[in-house]
Protein backbone atom coordinates (compact mmCIF):
# COMPACT_ATOMS: atom_id res chain seq x y z
CA UNK A 1 0.00 0.00 0.00
CA UNK A 2 2.77 2.48 0.81
CA UNK A 3 4.80 1.80 -2.13
CA UNK A 4 1.20 2.17 -4.23
CA UNK A 5 1.25 6.37 -3.04
CA UNK A 6 4.36 6.92 -3.33
CA UNK A 7 4.19 5.75 -7.30
CA UNK A 8 1.13 7.94 -7.40
CA UNK A 9 2.96 11.02 -6.36
CA UNK A 10 5.61 10.32 -8.48
CA UNK A 11 3.38 10.02 -10.94
CA UNK A 12 1.23 13.42 -10.46
CA UNK A 13 4.52 14.74 -9.93
CA UNK A 14 5.32 14.19 -13.60
CA UNK A 15 2.40 15.23 -14.94
CA UNK A 16 2.53 18.45 -13.26
CA UNK A 17 5.73 19.30 -14.71
CA UNK A 18 4.66 17.94 -17.89
CA UNK A 19 1.68 20.36 -18.06
CA UNK A 20 4.23 23.22 -16.90
CA UNK A 21 6.25 22.72 -19.97
CA UNK A 22 3.65 22.64 -22.36
CA UNK A 23 1.32 24.86 -21.20
CA UNK A 24 -2.17 23.87 -23.16
CA UNK A 25 -5.63 24.57 -21.58
CA UNK A 26 -8.65 22.59 -22.59
CA UNK A 27 -10.62 25.49 -21.52
CA UNK A 28 -9.56 27.77 -23.92
CA UNK A 29 -10.76 25.07 -26.72
CA UNK A 30 -13.62 24.38 -25.46
CA UNK A 31 -14.68 27.93 -24.67
CA UNK A 32 -13.65 28.95 -27.99
CA UNK A 33 -15.92 26.32 -29.02
CA UNK A 34 -18.82 28.25 -27.26
CA UNK A 35 -18.04 31.34 -28.87
CA UNK A 36 -18.08 30.36 -32.03
CA UNK A 37 -21.51 28.61 -31.68
CA UNK A 38 -22.91 31.43 -29.91
CA UNK A 39 -21.65 33.85 -32.21
CA UNK A 40 -22.82 31.77 -34.98
CA UNK A 41 -26.59 32.00 -33.61
CA UNK A 42 -26.12 35.91 -33.05
CA UNK A 43 -25.89 36.28 -36.26
CA UNK A 44 -28.36 34.02 -38.22
CA UNK A 45 -30.93 32.37 -35.62
CA UNK A 46 -33.74 34.22 -34.75
CA UNK A 47 -34.44 32.49 -31.50
CA UNK A 48 -31.25 33.72 -29.95
CA UNK A 49 -32.03 36.87 -28.09
CA UNK A 50 -29.13 39.53 -29.74
CA UNK A 51 -28.65 41.74 -26.61
CA UNK A 52 -28.39 39.02 -24.13
CA UNK A 53 -26.17 36.88 -26.26
CA UNK A 54 -23.36 39.80 -27.12
CA UNK A 55 -23.26 40.51 -22.75
CA UNK A 56 -22.54 36.39 -23.31
CA UNK A 57 -20.06 37.07 -26.49
CA UNK A 58 -18.41 40.00 -24.55
CA UNK A 59 -17.61 37.76 -21.43
CA UNK A 60 -16.44 34.69 -23.09
CA UNK A 61 -14.38 37.10 -25.24
CA UNK A 62 -12.16 38.22 -22.45
CA UNK A 63 -12.05 34.73 -20.93
CA UNK A 64 -10.68 32.96 -24.26
CA UNK A 65 -8.29 36.46 -24.78
CA UNK A 66 -6.92 35.96 -21.25
CA UNK A 67 -5.94 32.10 -21.90
CA UNK A 68 -4.64 33.29 -25.19
CA UNK A 69 -2.59 35.92 -23.90
CA UNK A 70 -1.52 35.12 -20.11
CA UNK A 71 1.40 36.67 -20.15
CA UNK A 72 0.05 40.15 -20.53
CA UNK A 73 -2.34 40.56 -17.45
CA UNK A 74 -3.94 43.76 -16.72
CA UNK A 75 -2.51 44.98 -20.46
CA UNK A 76 -4.92 43.08 -22.73
CA UNK A 77 -4.01 42.33 -26.15
CA UNK A 78 -7.21 43.12 -27.76
CA UNK A 79 -10.32 44.94 -26.77
CA UNK A 80 -14.14 43.51 -26.87
CA UNK A 81 -14.82 46.85 -29.49
CA UNK A 82 -11.65 45.75 -31.31
CA UNK A 83 -14.23 42.50 -32.63
CA UNK A 84 -17.32 43.95 -32.16
CA UNK A 85 -16.82 46.99 -34.76
CA UNK A 86 -16.23 44.69 -37.72
CA UNK A 87 -19.30 42.39 -37.35
CA UNK A 88 -21.77 44.45 -39.32
CA UNK A 89 -19.30 44.06 -42.55
CA UNK A 90 -18.74 40.76 -41.55
CA UNK A 91 -22.85 40.02 -41.28
CA UNK A 92 -22.40 41.54 -45.04
CA UNK A 93 -19.76 39.58 -46.15
CA UNK A 94 -21.64 36.36 -45.22
CA UNK A 95 -24.84 37.44 -46.74
CA UNK A 96 -23.09 36.89 -50.06
CA UNK A 97 -21.67 33.75 -49.70
CA UNK A 98 -25.33 32.45 -48.58
CA UNK A 99 -26.55 34.09 -52.33
CA UNK A 100 -24.20 32.37 -53.79
CA UNK A 101 -24.21 28.80 -52.63
CA UNK A 102 -28.34 29.57 -52.93
CA UNK A 103 -27.81 30.97 -56.86
CA UNK A 104 -25.39 28.17 -58.07
CA UNK A 105 -26.54 24.93 -56.52
CA UNK A 106 -30.20 23.86 -57.63
CA UNK A 107 -30.60 21.36 -54.62
CA UNK A 108 -30.60 25.07 -52.59
CA UNK A 109 -34.92 25.32 -52.17
CA UNK A 110 -34.65 28.34 -49.95
CA UNK A 111 -31.77 30.68 -48.28
CA UNK A 112 -32.57 29.07 -44.79
CA UNK A 113 -31.67 26.07 -46.34
CA UNK A 114 -27.97 27.34 -47.14
CA UNK A 115 -27.69 28.63 -43.44
CA UNK A 116 -29.22 25.71 -41.99
CA UNK A 117 -28.06 22.76 -43.74
CA UNK A 118 -24.50 23.65 -45.93
CA UNK A 119 -21.59 22.54 -44.56
CA UNK A 120 -20.07 24.46 -46.55
CA UNK A 121 -21.77 28.03 -45.53
CA UNK A 122 -20.98 26.86 -41.61
CA UNK A 123 -16.91 26.18 -42.41
CA UNK A 124 -17.06 29.74 -44.65
CA UNK A 125 -18.45 31.48 -41.69
CA UNK A 126 -16.42 30.15 -39.12
CA UNK A 127 -13.24 30.94 -41.17
CA UNK A 128 -14.88 34.35 -41.94
CA UNK A 129 -15.43 34.54 -37.93
CA UNK A 130 -12.00 33.46 -37.36
CA UNK A 131 -10.05 35.45 -39.79
CA UNK A 132 -11.10 38.42 -37.92
CA UNK A 133 -9.10 36.85 -34.82
CA UNK A 134 -6.19 36.10 -37.19
CA UNK A 135 -5.61 39.71 -38.58
CA UNK A 136 -6.04 40.98 -34.67
CA UNK A 137 -2.93 38.90 -33.95
CA UNK A 138 -4.64 37.12 -31.37
CA UNK A 139 -2.97 33.76 -31.07
CA UNK A 140 -4.43 30.10 -31.06
CA UNK A 141 -8.18 31.39 -31.05
CA UNK A 142 -8.34 31.86 -34.61
CA UNK A 143 -6.67 28.13 -35.32
CA UNK A 144 -9.63 26.83 -32.41
CA UNK A 145 -12.17 28.13 -34.48
CA UNK A 146 -11.42 26.61 -38.06
CA UNK A 147 -10.65 23.55 -36.57
CA UNK A 148 -13.74 23.31 -34.80
CA UNK A 149 -15.70 24.33 -37.95
CA UNK A 150 -13.11 21.27 -39.70
CA UNK A 151 -14.18 18.92 -37.31
CA UNK A 152 -18.18 19.78 -37.25
CA UNK A 153 -17.87 19.64 -41.44
CA UNK A 154 -14.82 18.02 -42.74
CA UNK A 155 -13.39 21.54 -44.35
CA UNK A 156 -10.18 22.58 -43.29
CA UNK A 157 -9.26 26.26 -44.16
CA UNK A 158 -6.79 27.91 -42.72
CA UNK A 159 -7.68 31.28 -40.99
CA UNK A 160 -4.61 33.41 -42.53
CA UNK A 161 -5.71 32.69 -46.01
CA UNK A 162 -7.52 35.23 -47.89
CA UNK A 163 -10.99 34.81 -49.29
CA UNK A 164 -12.86 37.13 -51.37
CA UNK A 165 -16.47 37.95 -51.62
CA UNK A 166 -19.11 35.35 -52.69
CA UNK A 167 -17.42 32.13 -52.14
CA UNK A 168 -18.72 28.76 -52.88
CA UNK A 169 -18.22 25.30 -51.45
CA UNK A 170 -19.83 22.71 -53.06
CA UNK A 171 -20.47 19.31 -50.38
CA UNK A 172 -16.99 20.20 -49.40
CA UNK A 173 -16.01 17.02 -47.26
CA UNK A 174 -12.29 16.67 -47.69
CA UNK A 175 -11.81 20.47 -49.07
CA UNK A 176 -8.21 21.77 -47.03
CA UNK A 177 -7.30 25.81 -48.22
CA UNK A 178 -3.62 26.48 -46.78
CA UNK A 179 -2.19 29.11 -44.66
CA UNK A 180 -1.03 32.02 -47.62
CA UNK A 181 -4.15 30.79 -50.21
CA UNK A 182 -5.06 33.90 -51.81
CA UNK A 183 -8.79 32.92 -53.23
CA UNK A 184 -10.98 36.15 -55.37
CA UNK A 185 -14.19 36.78 -55.67
CA UNK A 186 -16.87 34.22 -57.24
CA UNK A 187 -15.05 31.51 -57.07
CA UNK A 188 -16.13 27.93 -56.62
CA UNK A 189 -14.59 24.93 -55.48
CA UNK A 190 -16.11 21.31 -54.67
CA UNK A 191 -15.33 18.22 -52.50
CA UNK A 192 -11.80 16.96 -52.21
CA UNK A 193 -10.14 19.80 -53.63
CA UNK A 194 -7.00 20.84 -51.88
CA UNK A 195 -5.09 24.27 -52.33
CA UNK A 196 -2.20 23.65 -50.48
CA UNK A 197 1.80 23.15 -50.52
CA UNK A 198 4.38 22.20 -53.00
CA UNK A 199 6.93 21.66 -50.19
CA UNK A 200 6.08 21.14 -46.65
CA UNK A 201 9.32 22.29 -44.49
CA UNK A 202 9.07 24.28 -41.36
CA UNK A 203 11.79 27.01 -43.23
CA UNK A 204 9.24 28.19 -45.30
CA UNK A 205 6.80 29.71 -42.15
CA UNK A 206 7.18 32.95 -43.28
CA UNK A 207 6.98 32.35 -47.76
CA UNK A 208 3.61 32.22 -49.02
CA UNK A 209 3.34 28.40 -49.77
CA UNK A 210 -0.50 28.20 -51.19
CA UNK A 211 -1.49 28.84 -54.93
CA UNK A 212 -3.46 32.07 -55.94
CA UNK A 213 -7.13 31.24 -57.40
CA UNK A 214 -7.78 34.98 -59.33
CA UNK A 215 -11.92 35.34 -59.79
CA UNK A 216 -14.55 33.47 -60.86
CA UNK A 217 -12.63 30.26 -60.76
CA UNK A 218 -14.27 26.36 -60.81
CA UNK A 219 -12.24 23.90 -59.14
CA UNK A 220 -14.28 20.51 -59.24
CA UNK A 221 -13.78 17.67 -57.04
CA UNK A 222 -10.86 16.03 -55.76
CA UNK A 223 -8.16 18.76 -57.51
CA UNK A 224 -4.99 19.72 -55.61
CA UNK A 225 -2.96 23.07 -56.66
CA UNK A 226 -0.06 23.29 -55.35
CA UNK A 227 2.86 26.04 -54.77
CA UNK A 228 2.99 29.44 -53.74
CA UNK A 229 3.96 30.84 -56.81
CA UNK A 230 1.14 28.86 -58.81
CA UNK A 231 -1.83 31.39 -60.14
CA UNK A 232 -5.11 29.94 -61.76
CA UNK A 233 -5.82 32.64 -63.94
CA UNK A 234 -9.45 34.29 -63.61
CA UNK A 235 -13.08 32.38 -65.76
CA UNK A 236 -10.81 29.32 -65.23
CA UNK A 237 -12.18 25.88 -65.20
CA UNK A 238 -9.93 23.21 -63.44
CA UNK A 239 -11.40 19.62 -63.62
CA UNK A 240 -11.59 16.67 -61.13
CA UNK A 241 -8.87 14.88 -60.21
CA UNK A 242 -6.24 17.50 -61.43
CA UNK A 243 -3.00 17.43 -60.19
CA UNK A 244 -1.52 21.02 -60.69
CA UNK A 245 2.20 22.47 -59.88
CA UNK A 246 2.06 25.43 -62.46
CA UNK A 247 0.47 28.55 -63.21
CA UNK A 248 -2.80 28.62 -65.39
CA UNK A 249 -3.89 31.44 -67.63
CA UNK A 250 -6.65 33.73 -67.69
CA UNK A 251 -10.13 31.60 -69.97
CA UNK A 252 -8.37 27.86 -69.48
CA UNK A 253 -10.08 24.47 -68.99
CA UNK A 254 -7.64 22.42 -67.13
CA UNK A 255 -8.68 18.57 -67.79
CA UNK A 256 -7.50 15.40 -66.47
CA UNK A 257 -7.34 12.80 -68.59
CA UNK A 258 -7.14 8.96 -68.06
CA UNK A 259 -8.55 5.98 -70.28
CA UNK A 260 -11.22 4.30 -68.70
CA UNK A 261 -11.81 1.31 -69.75
CA UNK A 262 -14.89 -1.29 -69.55
CA UNK A 263 -14.80 -4.69 -69.47
CA UNK A 264 -17.67 -7.00 -68.88
CA UNK A 265 -17.05 -10.58 -66.85
CA UNK A 266 -18.41 -13.53 -67.92
CA UNK A 267 -19.19 -16.30 -65.33
CA UNK A 268 -20.00 -19.48 -65.99
CA UNK A 269 -22.76 -19.66 -64.05
CA UNK A 270 -24.57 -17.25 -66.57
CA UNK A 271 -23.58 -18.50 -69.81
CA UNK A 272 -25.54 -22.05 -67.95
CA UNK A 273 -28.49 -19.56 -67.42
CA UNK A 274 -27.98 -18.15 -71.32
CA UNK A 275 -28.85 -21.20 -72.09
Amino acid sequence: MKKQLMDQSTLIQAITQQKQEINVSVTLKQESQRFTTLLFNVLFDRGTDAEKALVELEALFLKIRDLACPEIKGAPCKRWEDFTQIIPDLFGSLKKDAMAIYNNDPAARSIEEVYLAYPGFFAIAIYRMAREFFVLGLPLIPRLMTEYAHQLTGIDIHPGAQIGSSFFIDHGTGVVIGETAEIHDNVKIYQGVTLGALKVKKQLQNIKRHPTIQKNVVIYANASILGGDTIIGAYSVIGGNTWLTESVAKNSIVLHTQDTQIITKSHKSDEQNDN
